[in-house]
């Protein structure tokens, strides 16, 4: 009898498709799956090592799975991901209980997978690897160059995904709007858009994540406000709006993109949710360049957002830039930002007071249900608390009268 598998996926919901991938191909070569690790024989943990939070969860996870390994609970770890891809050897001298050291996984053409998320939704990786050289971020570095997956091997997926009733699908990679400009000559995401739609008839909602401001083109903007399918959401990270950092930070935009963007998004998809993510305390960030990200936030009032202290990352061009800004006053601006967008949250989430909205529900918990908006992606953003007299199950979508609201999420009744 072959060994029973544990998995432990950490970081992004990219890192999550790779584990499903592994156990896809674990599970056809005879290998059970235990859904509790500390139950299973071979322990496999897939690490992230994207800022130095993330490496320290994934070396606390490691040596966690150590200890039971030593009391006799686990016969082999294996450790997976851009931790072990970016630091192997250090690894190996430092963890000699670990078993083996794979790194980064390739991309995965096969349609058969070993479903992570919960039944009702998924997530498509349609590329790996990033092309846009960023001085704060190491992904190019860990990743290796960037690569578009065939399409035809992606519609595969995505018409399994249909086959399965799935609710939801969220469509990801480091820059999906790079999506073909490896391997046919030009960026297309708007193309394959159009053609997983007509592979996903009976998916209701097709979610797009991490599209970088400058390749977000008026005919994909377009494409989401014509198409029911697709969430009118929009991931857009900007990571600052000063024009000196944008150019330390060696963005494609600078202030008067980002800018036009934001403008050509909101006046042509209606109710679009914009969520960005913002890095604060980047080096020789000054007072007078973080209130102006301040007060741009402010008025450009996003629905959702994000914000990183910058960590400094081995192997990046920023790694030595100076001067660093103190660690106290990184925080301090951490705060002000998060204050600021949590009162712009509570001032949006009133205006569905009273509103009826189409909530897909996740589960339920100590009497409500659990469930999301169109403009709420799954882990990330906020949720709806929704009471209902009838049963409803994880993946049904159903109307809901927006009752009261939170900072970050919303309270309502189903409507019969």
């Amino acid at each position: 009898m072959k060994e029973k598998i544990g998995i432990l996926s950490l970081g992004c919901p990219r890192n999550l498709v790779d584990s499903e991938n592994i156990l896809g191909r674990l599970k056809r070569k005879g290998f059970s799956v235990s859904d509790d690790i500390t139950k299973a024989d071979v322990a496999l943990v897939n690490t992230c090592s994207f800022i130095e939070d993330a490496r320290k969860e994934s070396i606390e996870a490691i040596l966690d799975l150590v200890e039971l390994k030593k009391e006799g609970k686990l016969r082999k770890i294996i450790v997976y991901g851009c931790l072990a891809q970016r630091y192997k050897d250090e690894l190996r001298k430092s963890l000699p209980e670990v078993d083996a050291f794979v790194g980064k996984v390739s991309l995965n053409h096969e349609t058969q997978r070993f479903p992570l998320t919960p039944k009702h939704y998924a997530y498509l990786k349609i590329c790996e690897g990033c092309i846009n050289n960023c001085s704060f971020c190491v992904i190019p570095k860990i990743k290796g160059r960037f690569r578009s997956l065939d399409t035809a091997s992606l519609l595969k997926k995505v018409e399994a995904f249909n086959r399965q009733k799935i609710s939801e699908l969220n469509i990801i990679g480091q820059d999906i709007t790079g999506y073909g400009m490896d391997n046919y000559g030009g960026a297309r995401l708007a193309w394959l858009i159009k053609r997983i739609l007509k592979s996903a008839p009976d998916i209701r909602w097709l979610r797009l994540l991490y599209l970088y401001p400058s390749r977000v083109n008026e005919e994909l903007l377009r494409l989401i406000a014509a198409e029911p399918q697709l969430c009118r959401y929009i991931d857009l990270p900007i990571q600052h709006i000063n024009g000196r950092i944008l150019k330390l930070m060696r963005r494609k935009t600078g202030r008067a993109d980002i800018l036009k963007v934001i403008a050509k998004a909101r006046s042509i998809i209606p109710g679009v949710a914009l969520r960005t993510s913002l890095i604060v305390g980047f080096p020789s960030e000054t007072d007078k360049e973080f209130d102006e990200l301040l007060k741009f936030v402010e008025e450009a009032r996003f629905e959702r957002l994000g914000v990183f202290i910058y960590s400094p990352e081995e192997g990046t061009s920023a790694y030595d830039f100076k001067p660093q800004v103190p660690q106290k006053v990184k925080e301090e601006r951490f705060n002000r930002i998060m204050s600021a967008q949590q009162q712009i949250s509570r001032e949006i989430n009133n205006g569905f007071l009273g509103k009826f909205v189409d909530v897909l529900i996740e589960e339920k918990d100590n009497g409500y249900y659990l469930g999301r908006i169109r403009q709420d992606a799954p882990e990330v953003d906020g949720q709806v608390f929704v009471r209902s007299v009838k049963n409803i199950k994880p993946g049904d979508f159903v109307k809901v009268k927006i009752t009261d609201t939170l900072e970050y999420d919303l309270i309502g009744e189903v409507q019969e």
